[in-house]
Order: structure tokens, then sequence, then C-alpha cells
């Protein structure tokens, strides 16, 4: 593997394919998306593992970008909460890794991108959690909260006043 630094960019030369298409812990990603159709529950032949699929739409890199569409899938117990919890319109957090499948079409070959994905979180709030927290009551600060500030403390000025930019002086430039 070739490297250079520049300041603070890295450049990786002739290693970008196998970085690209290693399974190692390099193939990672962290998505925020809208989901964008309902997730669907299939079962393997064998009956022995579920799989549930979605399309979720995320942002472009620039504001002129349209929006980028992927397919997210999850496997065994992740894709019954996907089921279960995400629908159509939730906002969601994918962690996971990609997979690029190429499919032969006769005169052409397809790539298709996947995110397999390994967690979700909501980010949205509309799904509730399947086992609720106690209540607990808020506390409080007791009425005497002022004595208890240590004496070596100043309080914050709520005001702010603005300081006056410094005049450089070019008298003492030697040229």
């Amino acid at each position: 593997m070739f490297w250079r630094s520049f300041g603070d960019r890295v450049m990786i030369t002739n290693t970008v394919k196998s970085l690209a298409f290693d399974k190692s812990p390099m193939n990672s990603i962290v998505l925020m998306a809208e989901v964008l159709t309902d997730p669907e529950l299939r079962r393997t032949p064998d009956n022995q593992s579920s799989i549930a699929s979605f399309l979720v739409q995320f942002a472009g890199g620039r504001a002129d970008d349209p929006p980028y569409r992927i397919k997210v899938v999850g496997w065994n117990n992740l894709a019954d909460e996907i089921v279960e919890k995400y629908h159509k319109g939730d906002q969601v957090v994918v962690e996971g890794r990609l997979r690029i499948d190429t499919v032969d079409r006769g005169t052409y070959k397809e790539k298709r991108t996947e995110l397999l994905a390994q967690r979700i979180h909501s980010s949205s709030g509309s799904t509730t959690p399947s086992i609720s927290a106690p209540r607990v009551a808020p506390i409080t600060a007791p009425n005497n909260a002022s004595n208890n500030v240590p004496s070596n403390v100043v309080p914050m000025s709520t005001s702010y006043v603005p300081v006056a930019a410094a005049t450089p002086d070019y008298d003492d430039i030697p040229f």
C-alpha cells in the first residue's frame, strides 16, 4: 500500500479496489435516511432465516444533487425488528456495510448496491421502544442552591460587549 500525507489529507494509491471490495472493518457505513417503502419480510427457502428489505433516501453530497436511494437489508432478529418498528416516512440511522452485486443482463452488466444493516436506530421518535422505561420524578434544585456555589466561581455576565479590533502597526516592518 502506498500513501502520501498532504497536511490534513491522505492519498492512497494502488489499493482503492482492494479497500472498496474487501470485507475488512474498513467497509462500514452509518447513514441517516428516510424510509421510502414499508419493510418487506421474506424467509430463506429452508425457512431458517428471515430477511427484511426496504428502500431509504438520503440527501445528495451537494445542494443541487438529487437525493440518493439505496436498498437496506437486515437478517434474522434484526429483520423481525425492522418489520415491527419501522415504516414508510420514518427517519432512521442505519449502521452496516456496503455490498455491490454485479448482475449480468445479457448485453450489459448492472451493478446493484445494498446496505447490509447491522443496527438500526430511530431518529424521528415515531417508534416506541419495546420495553417501557419506569417513570422517574424530575430532580429539582433545592431553594438554597446559591449557598452551594464554591467561593472561587465567578458568575458569568449575560451581556456581550464587543472588543475593538486591534489595528496592526505597519511602522516596524523591515522592508
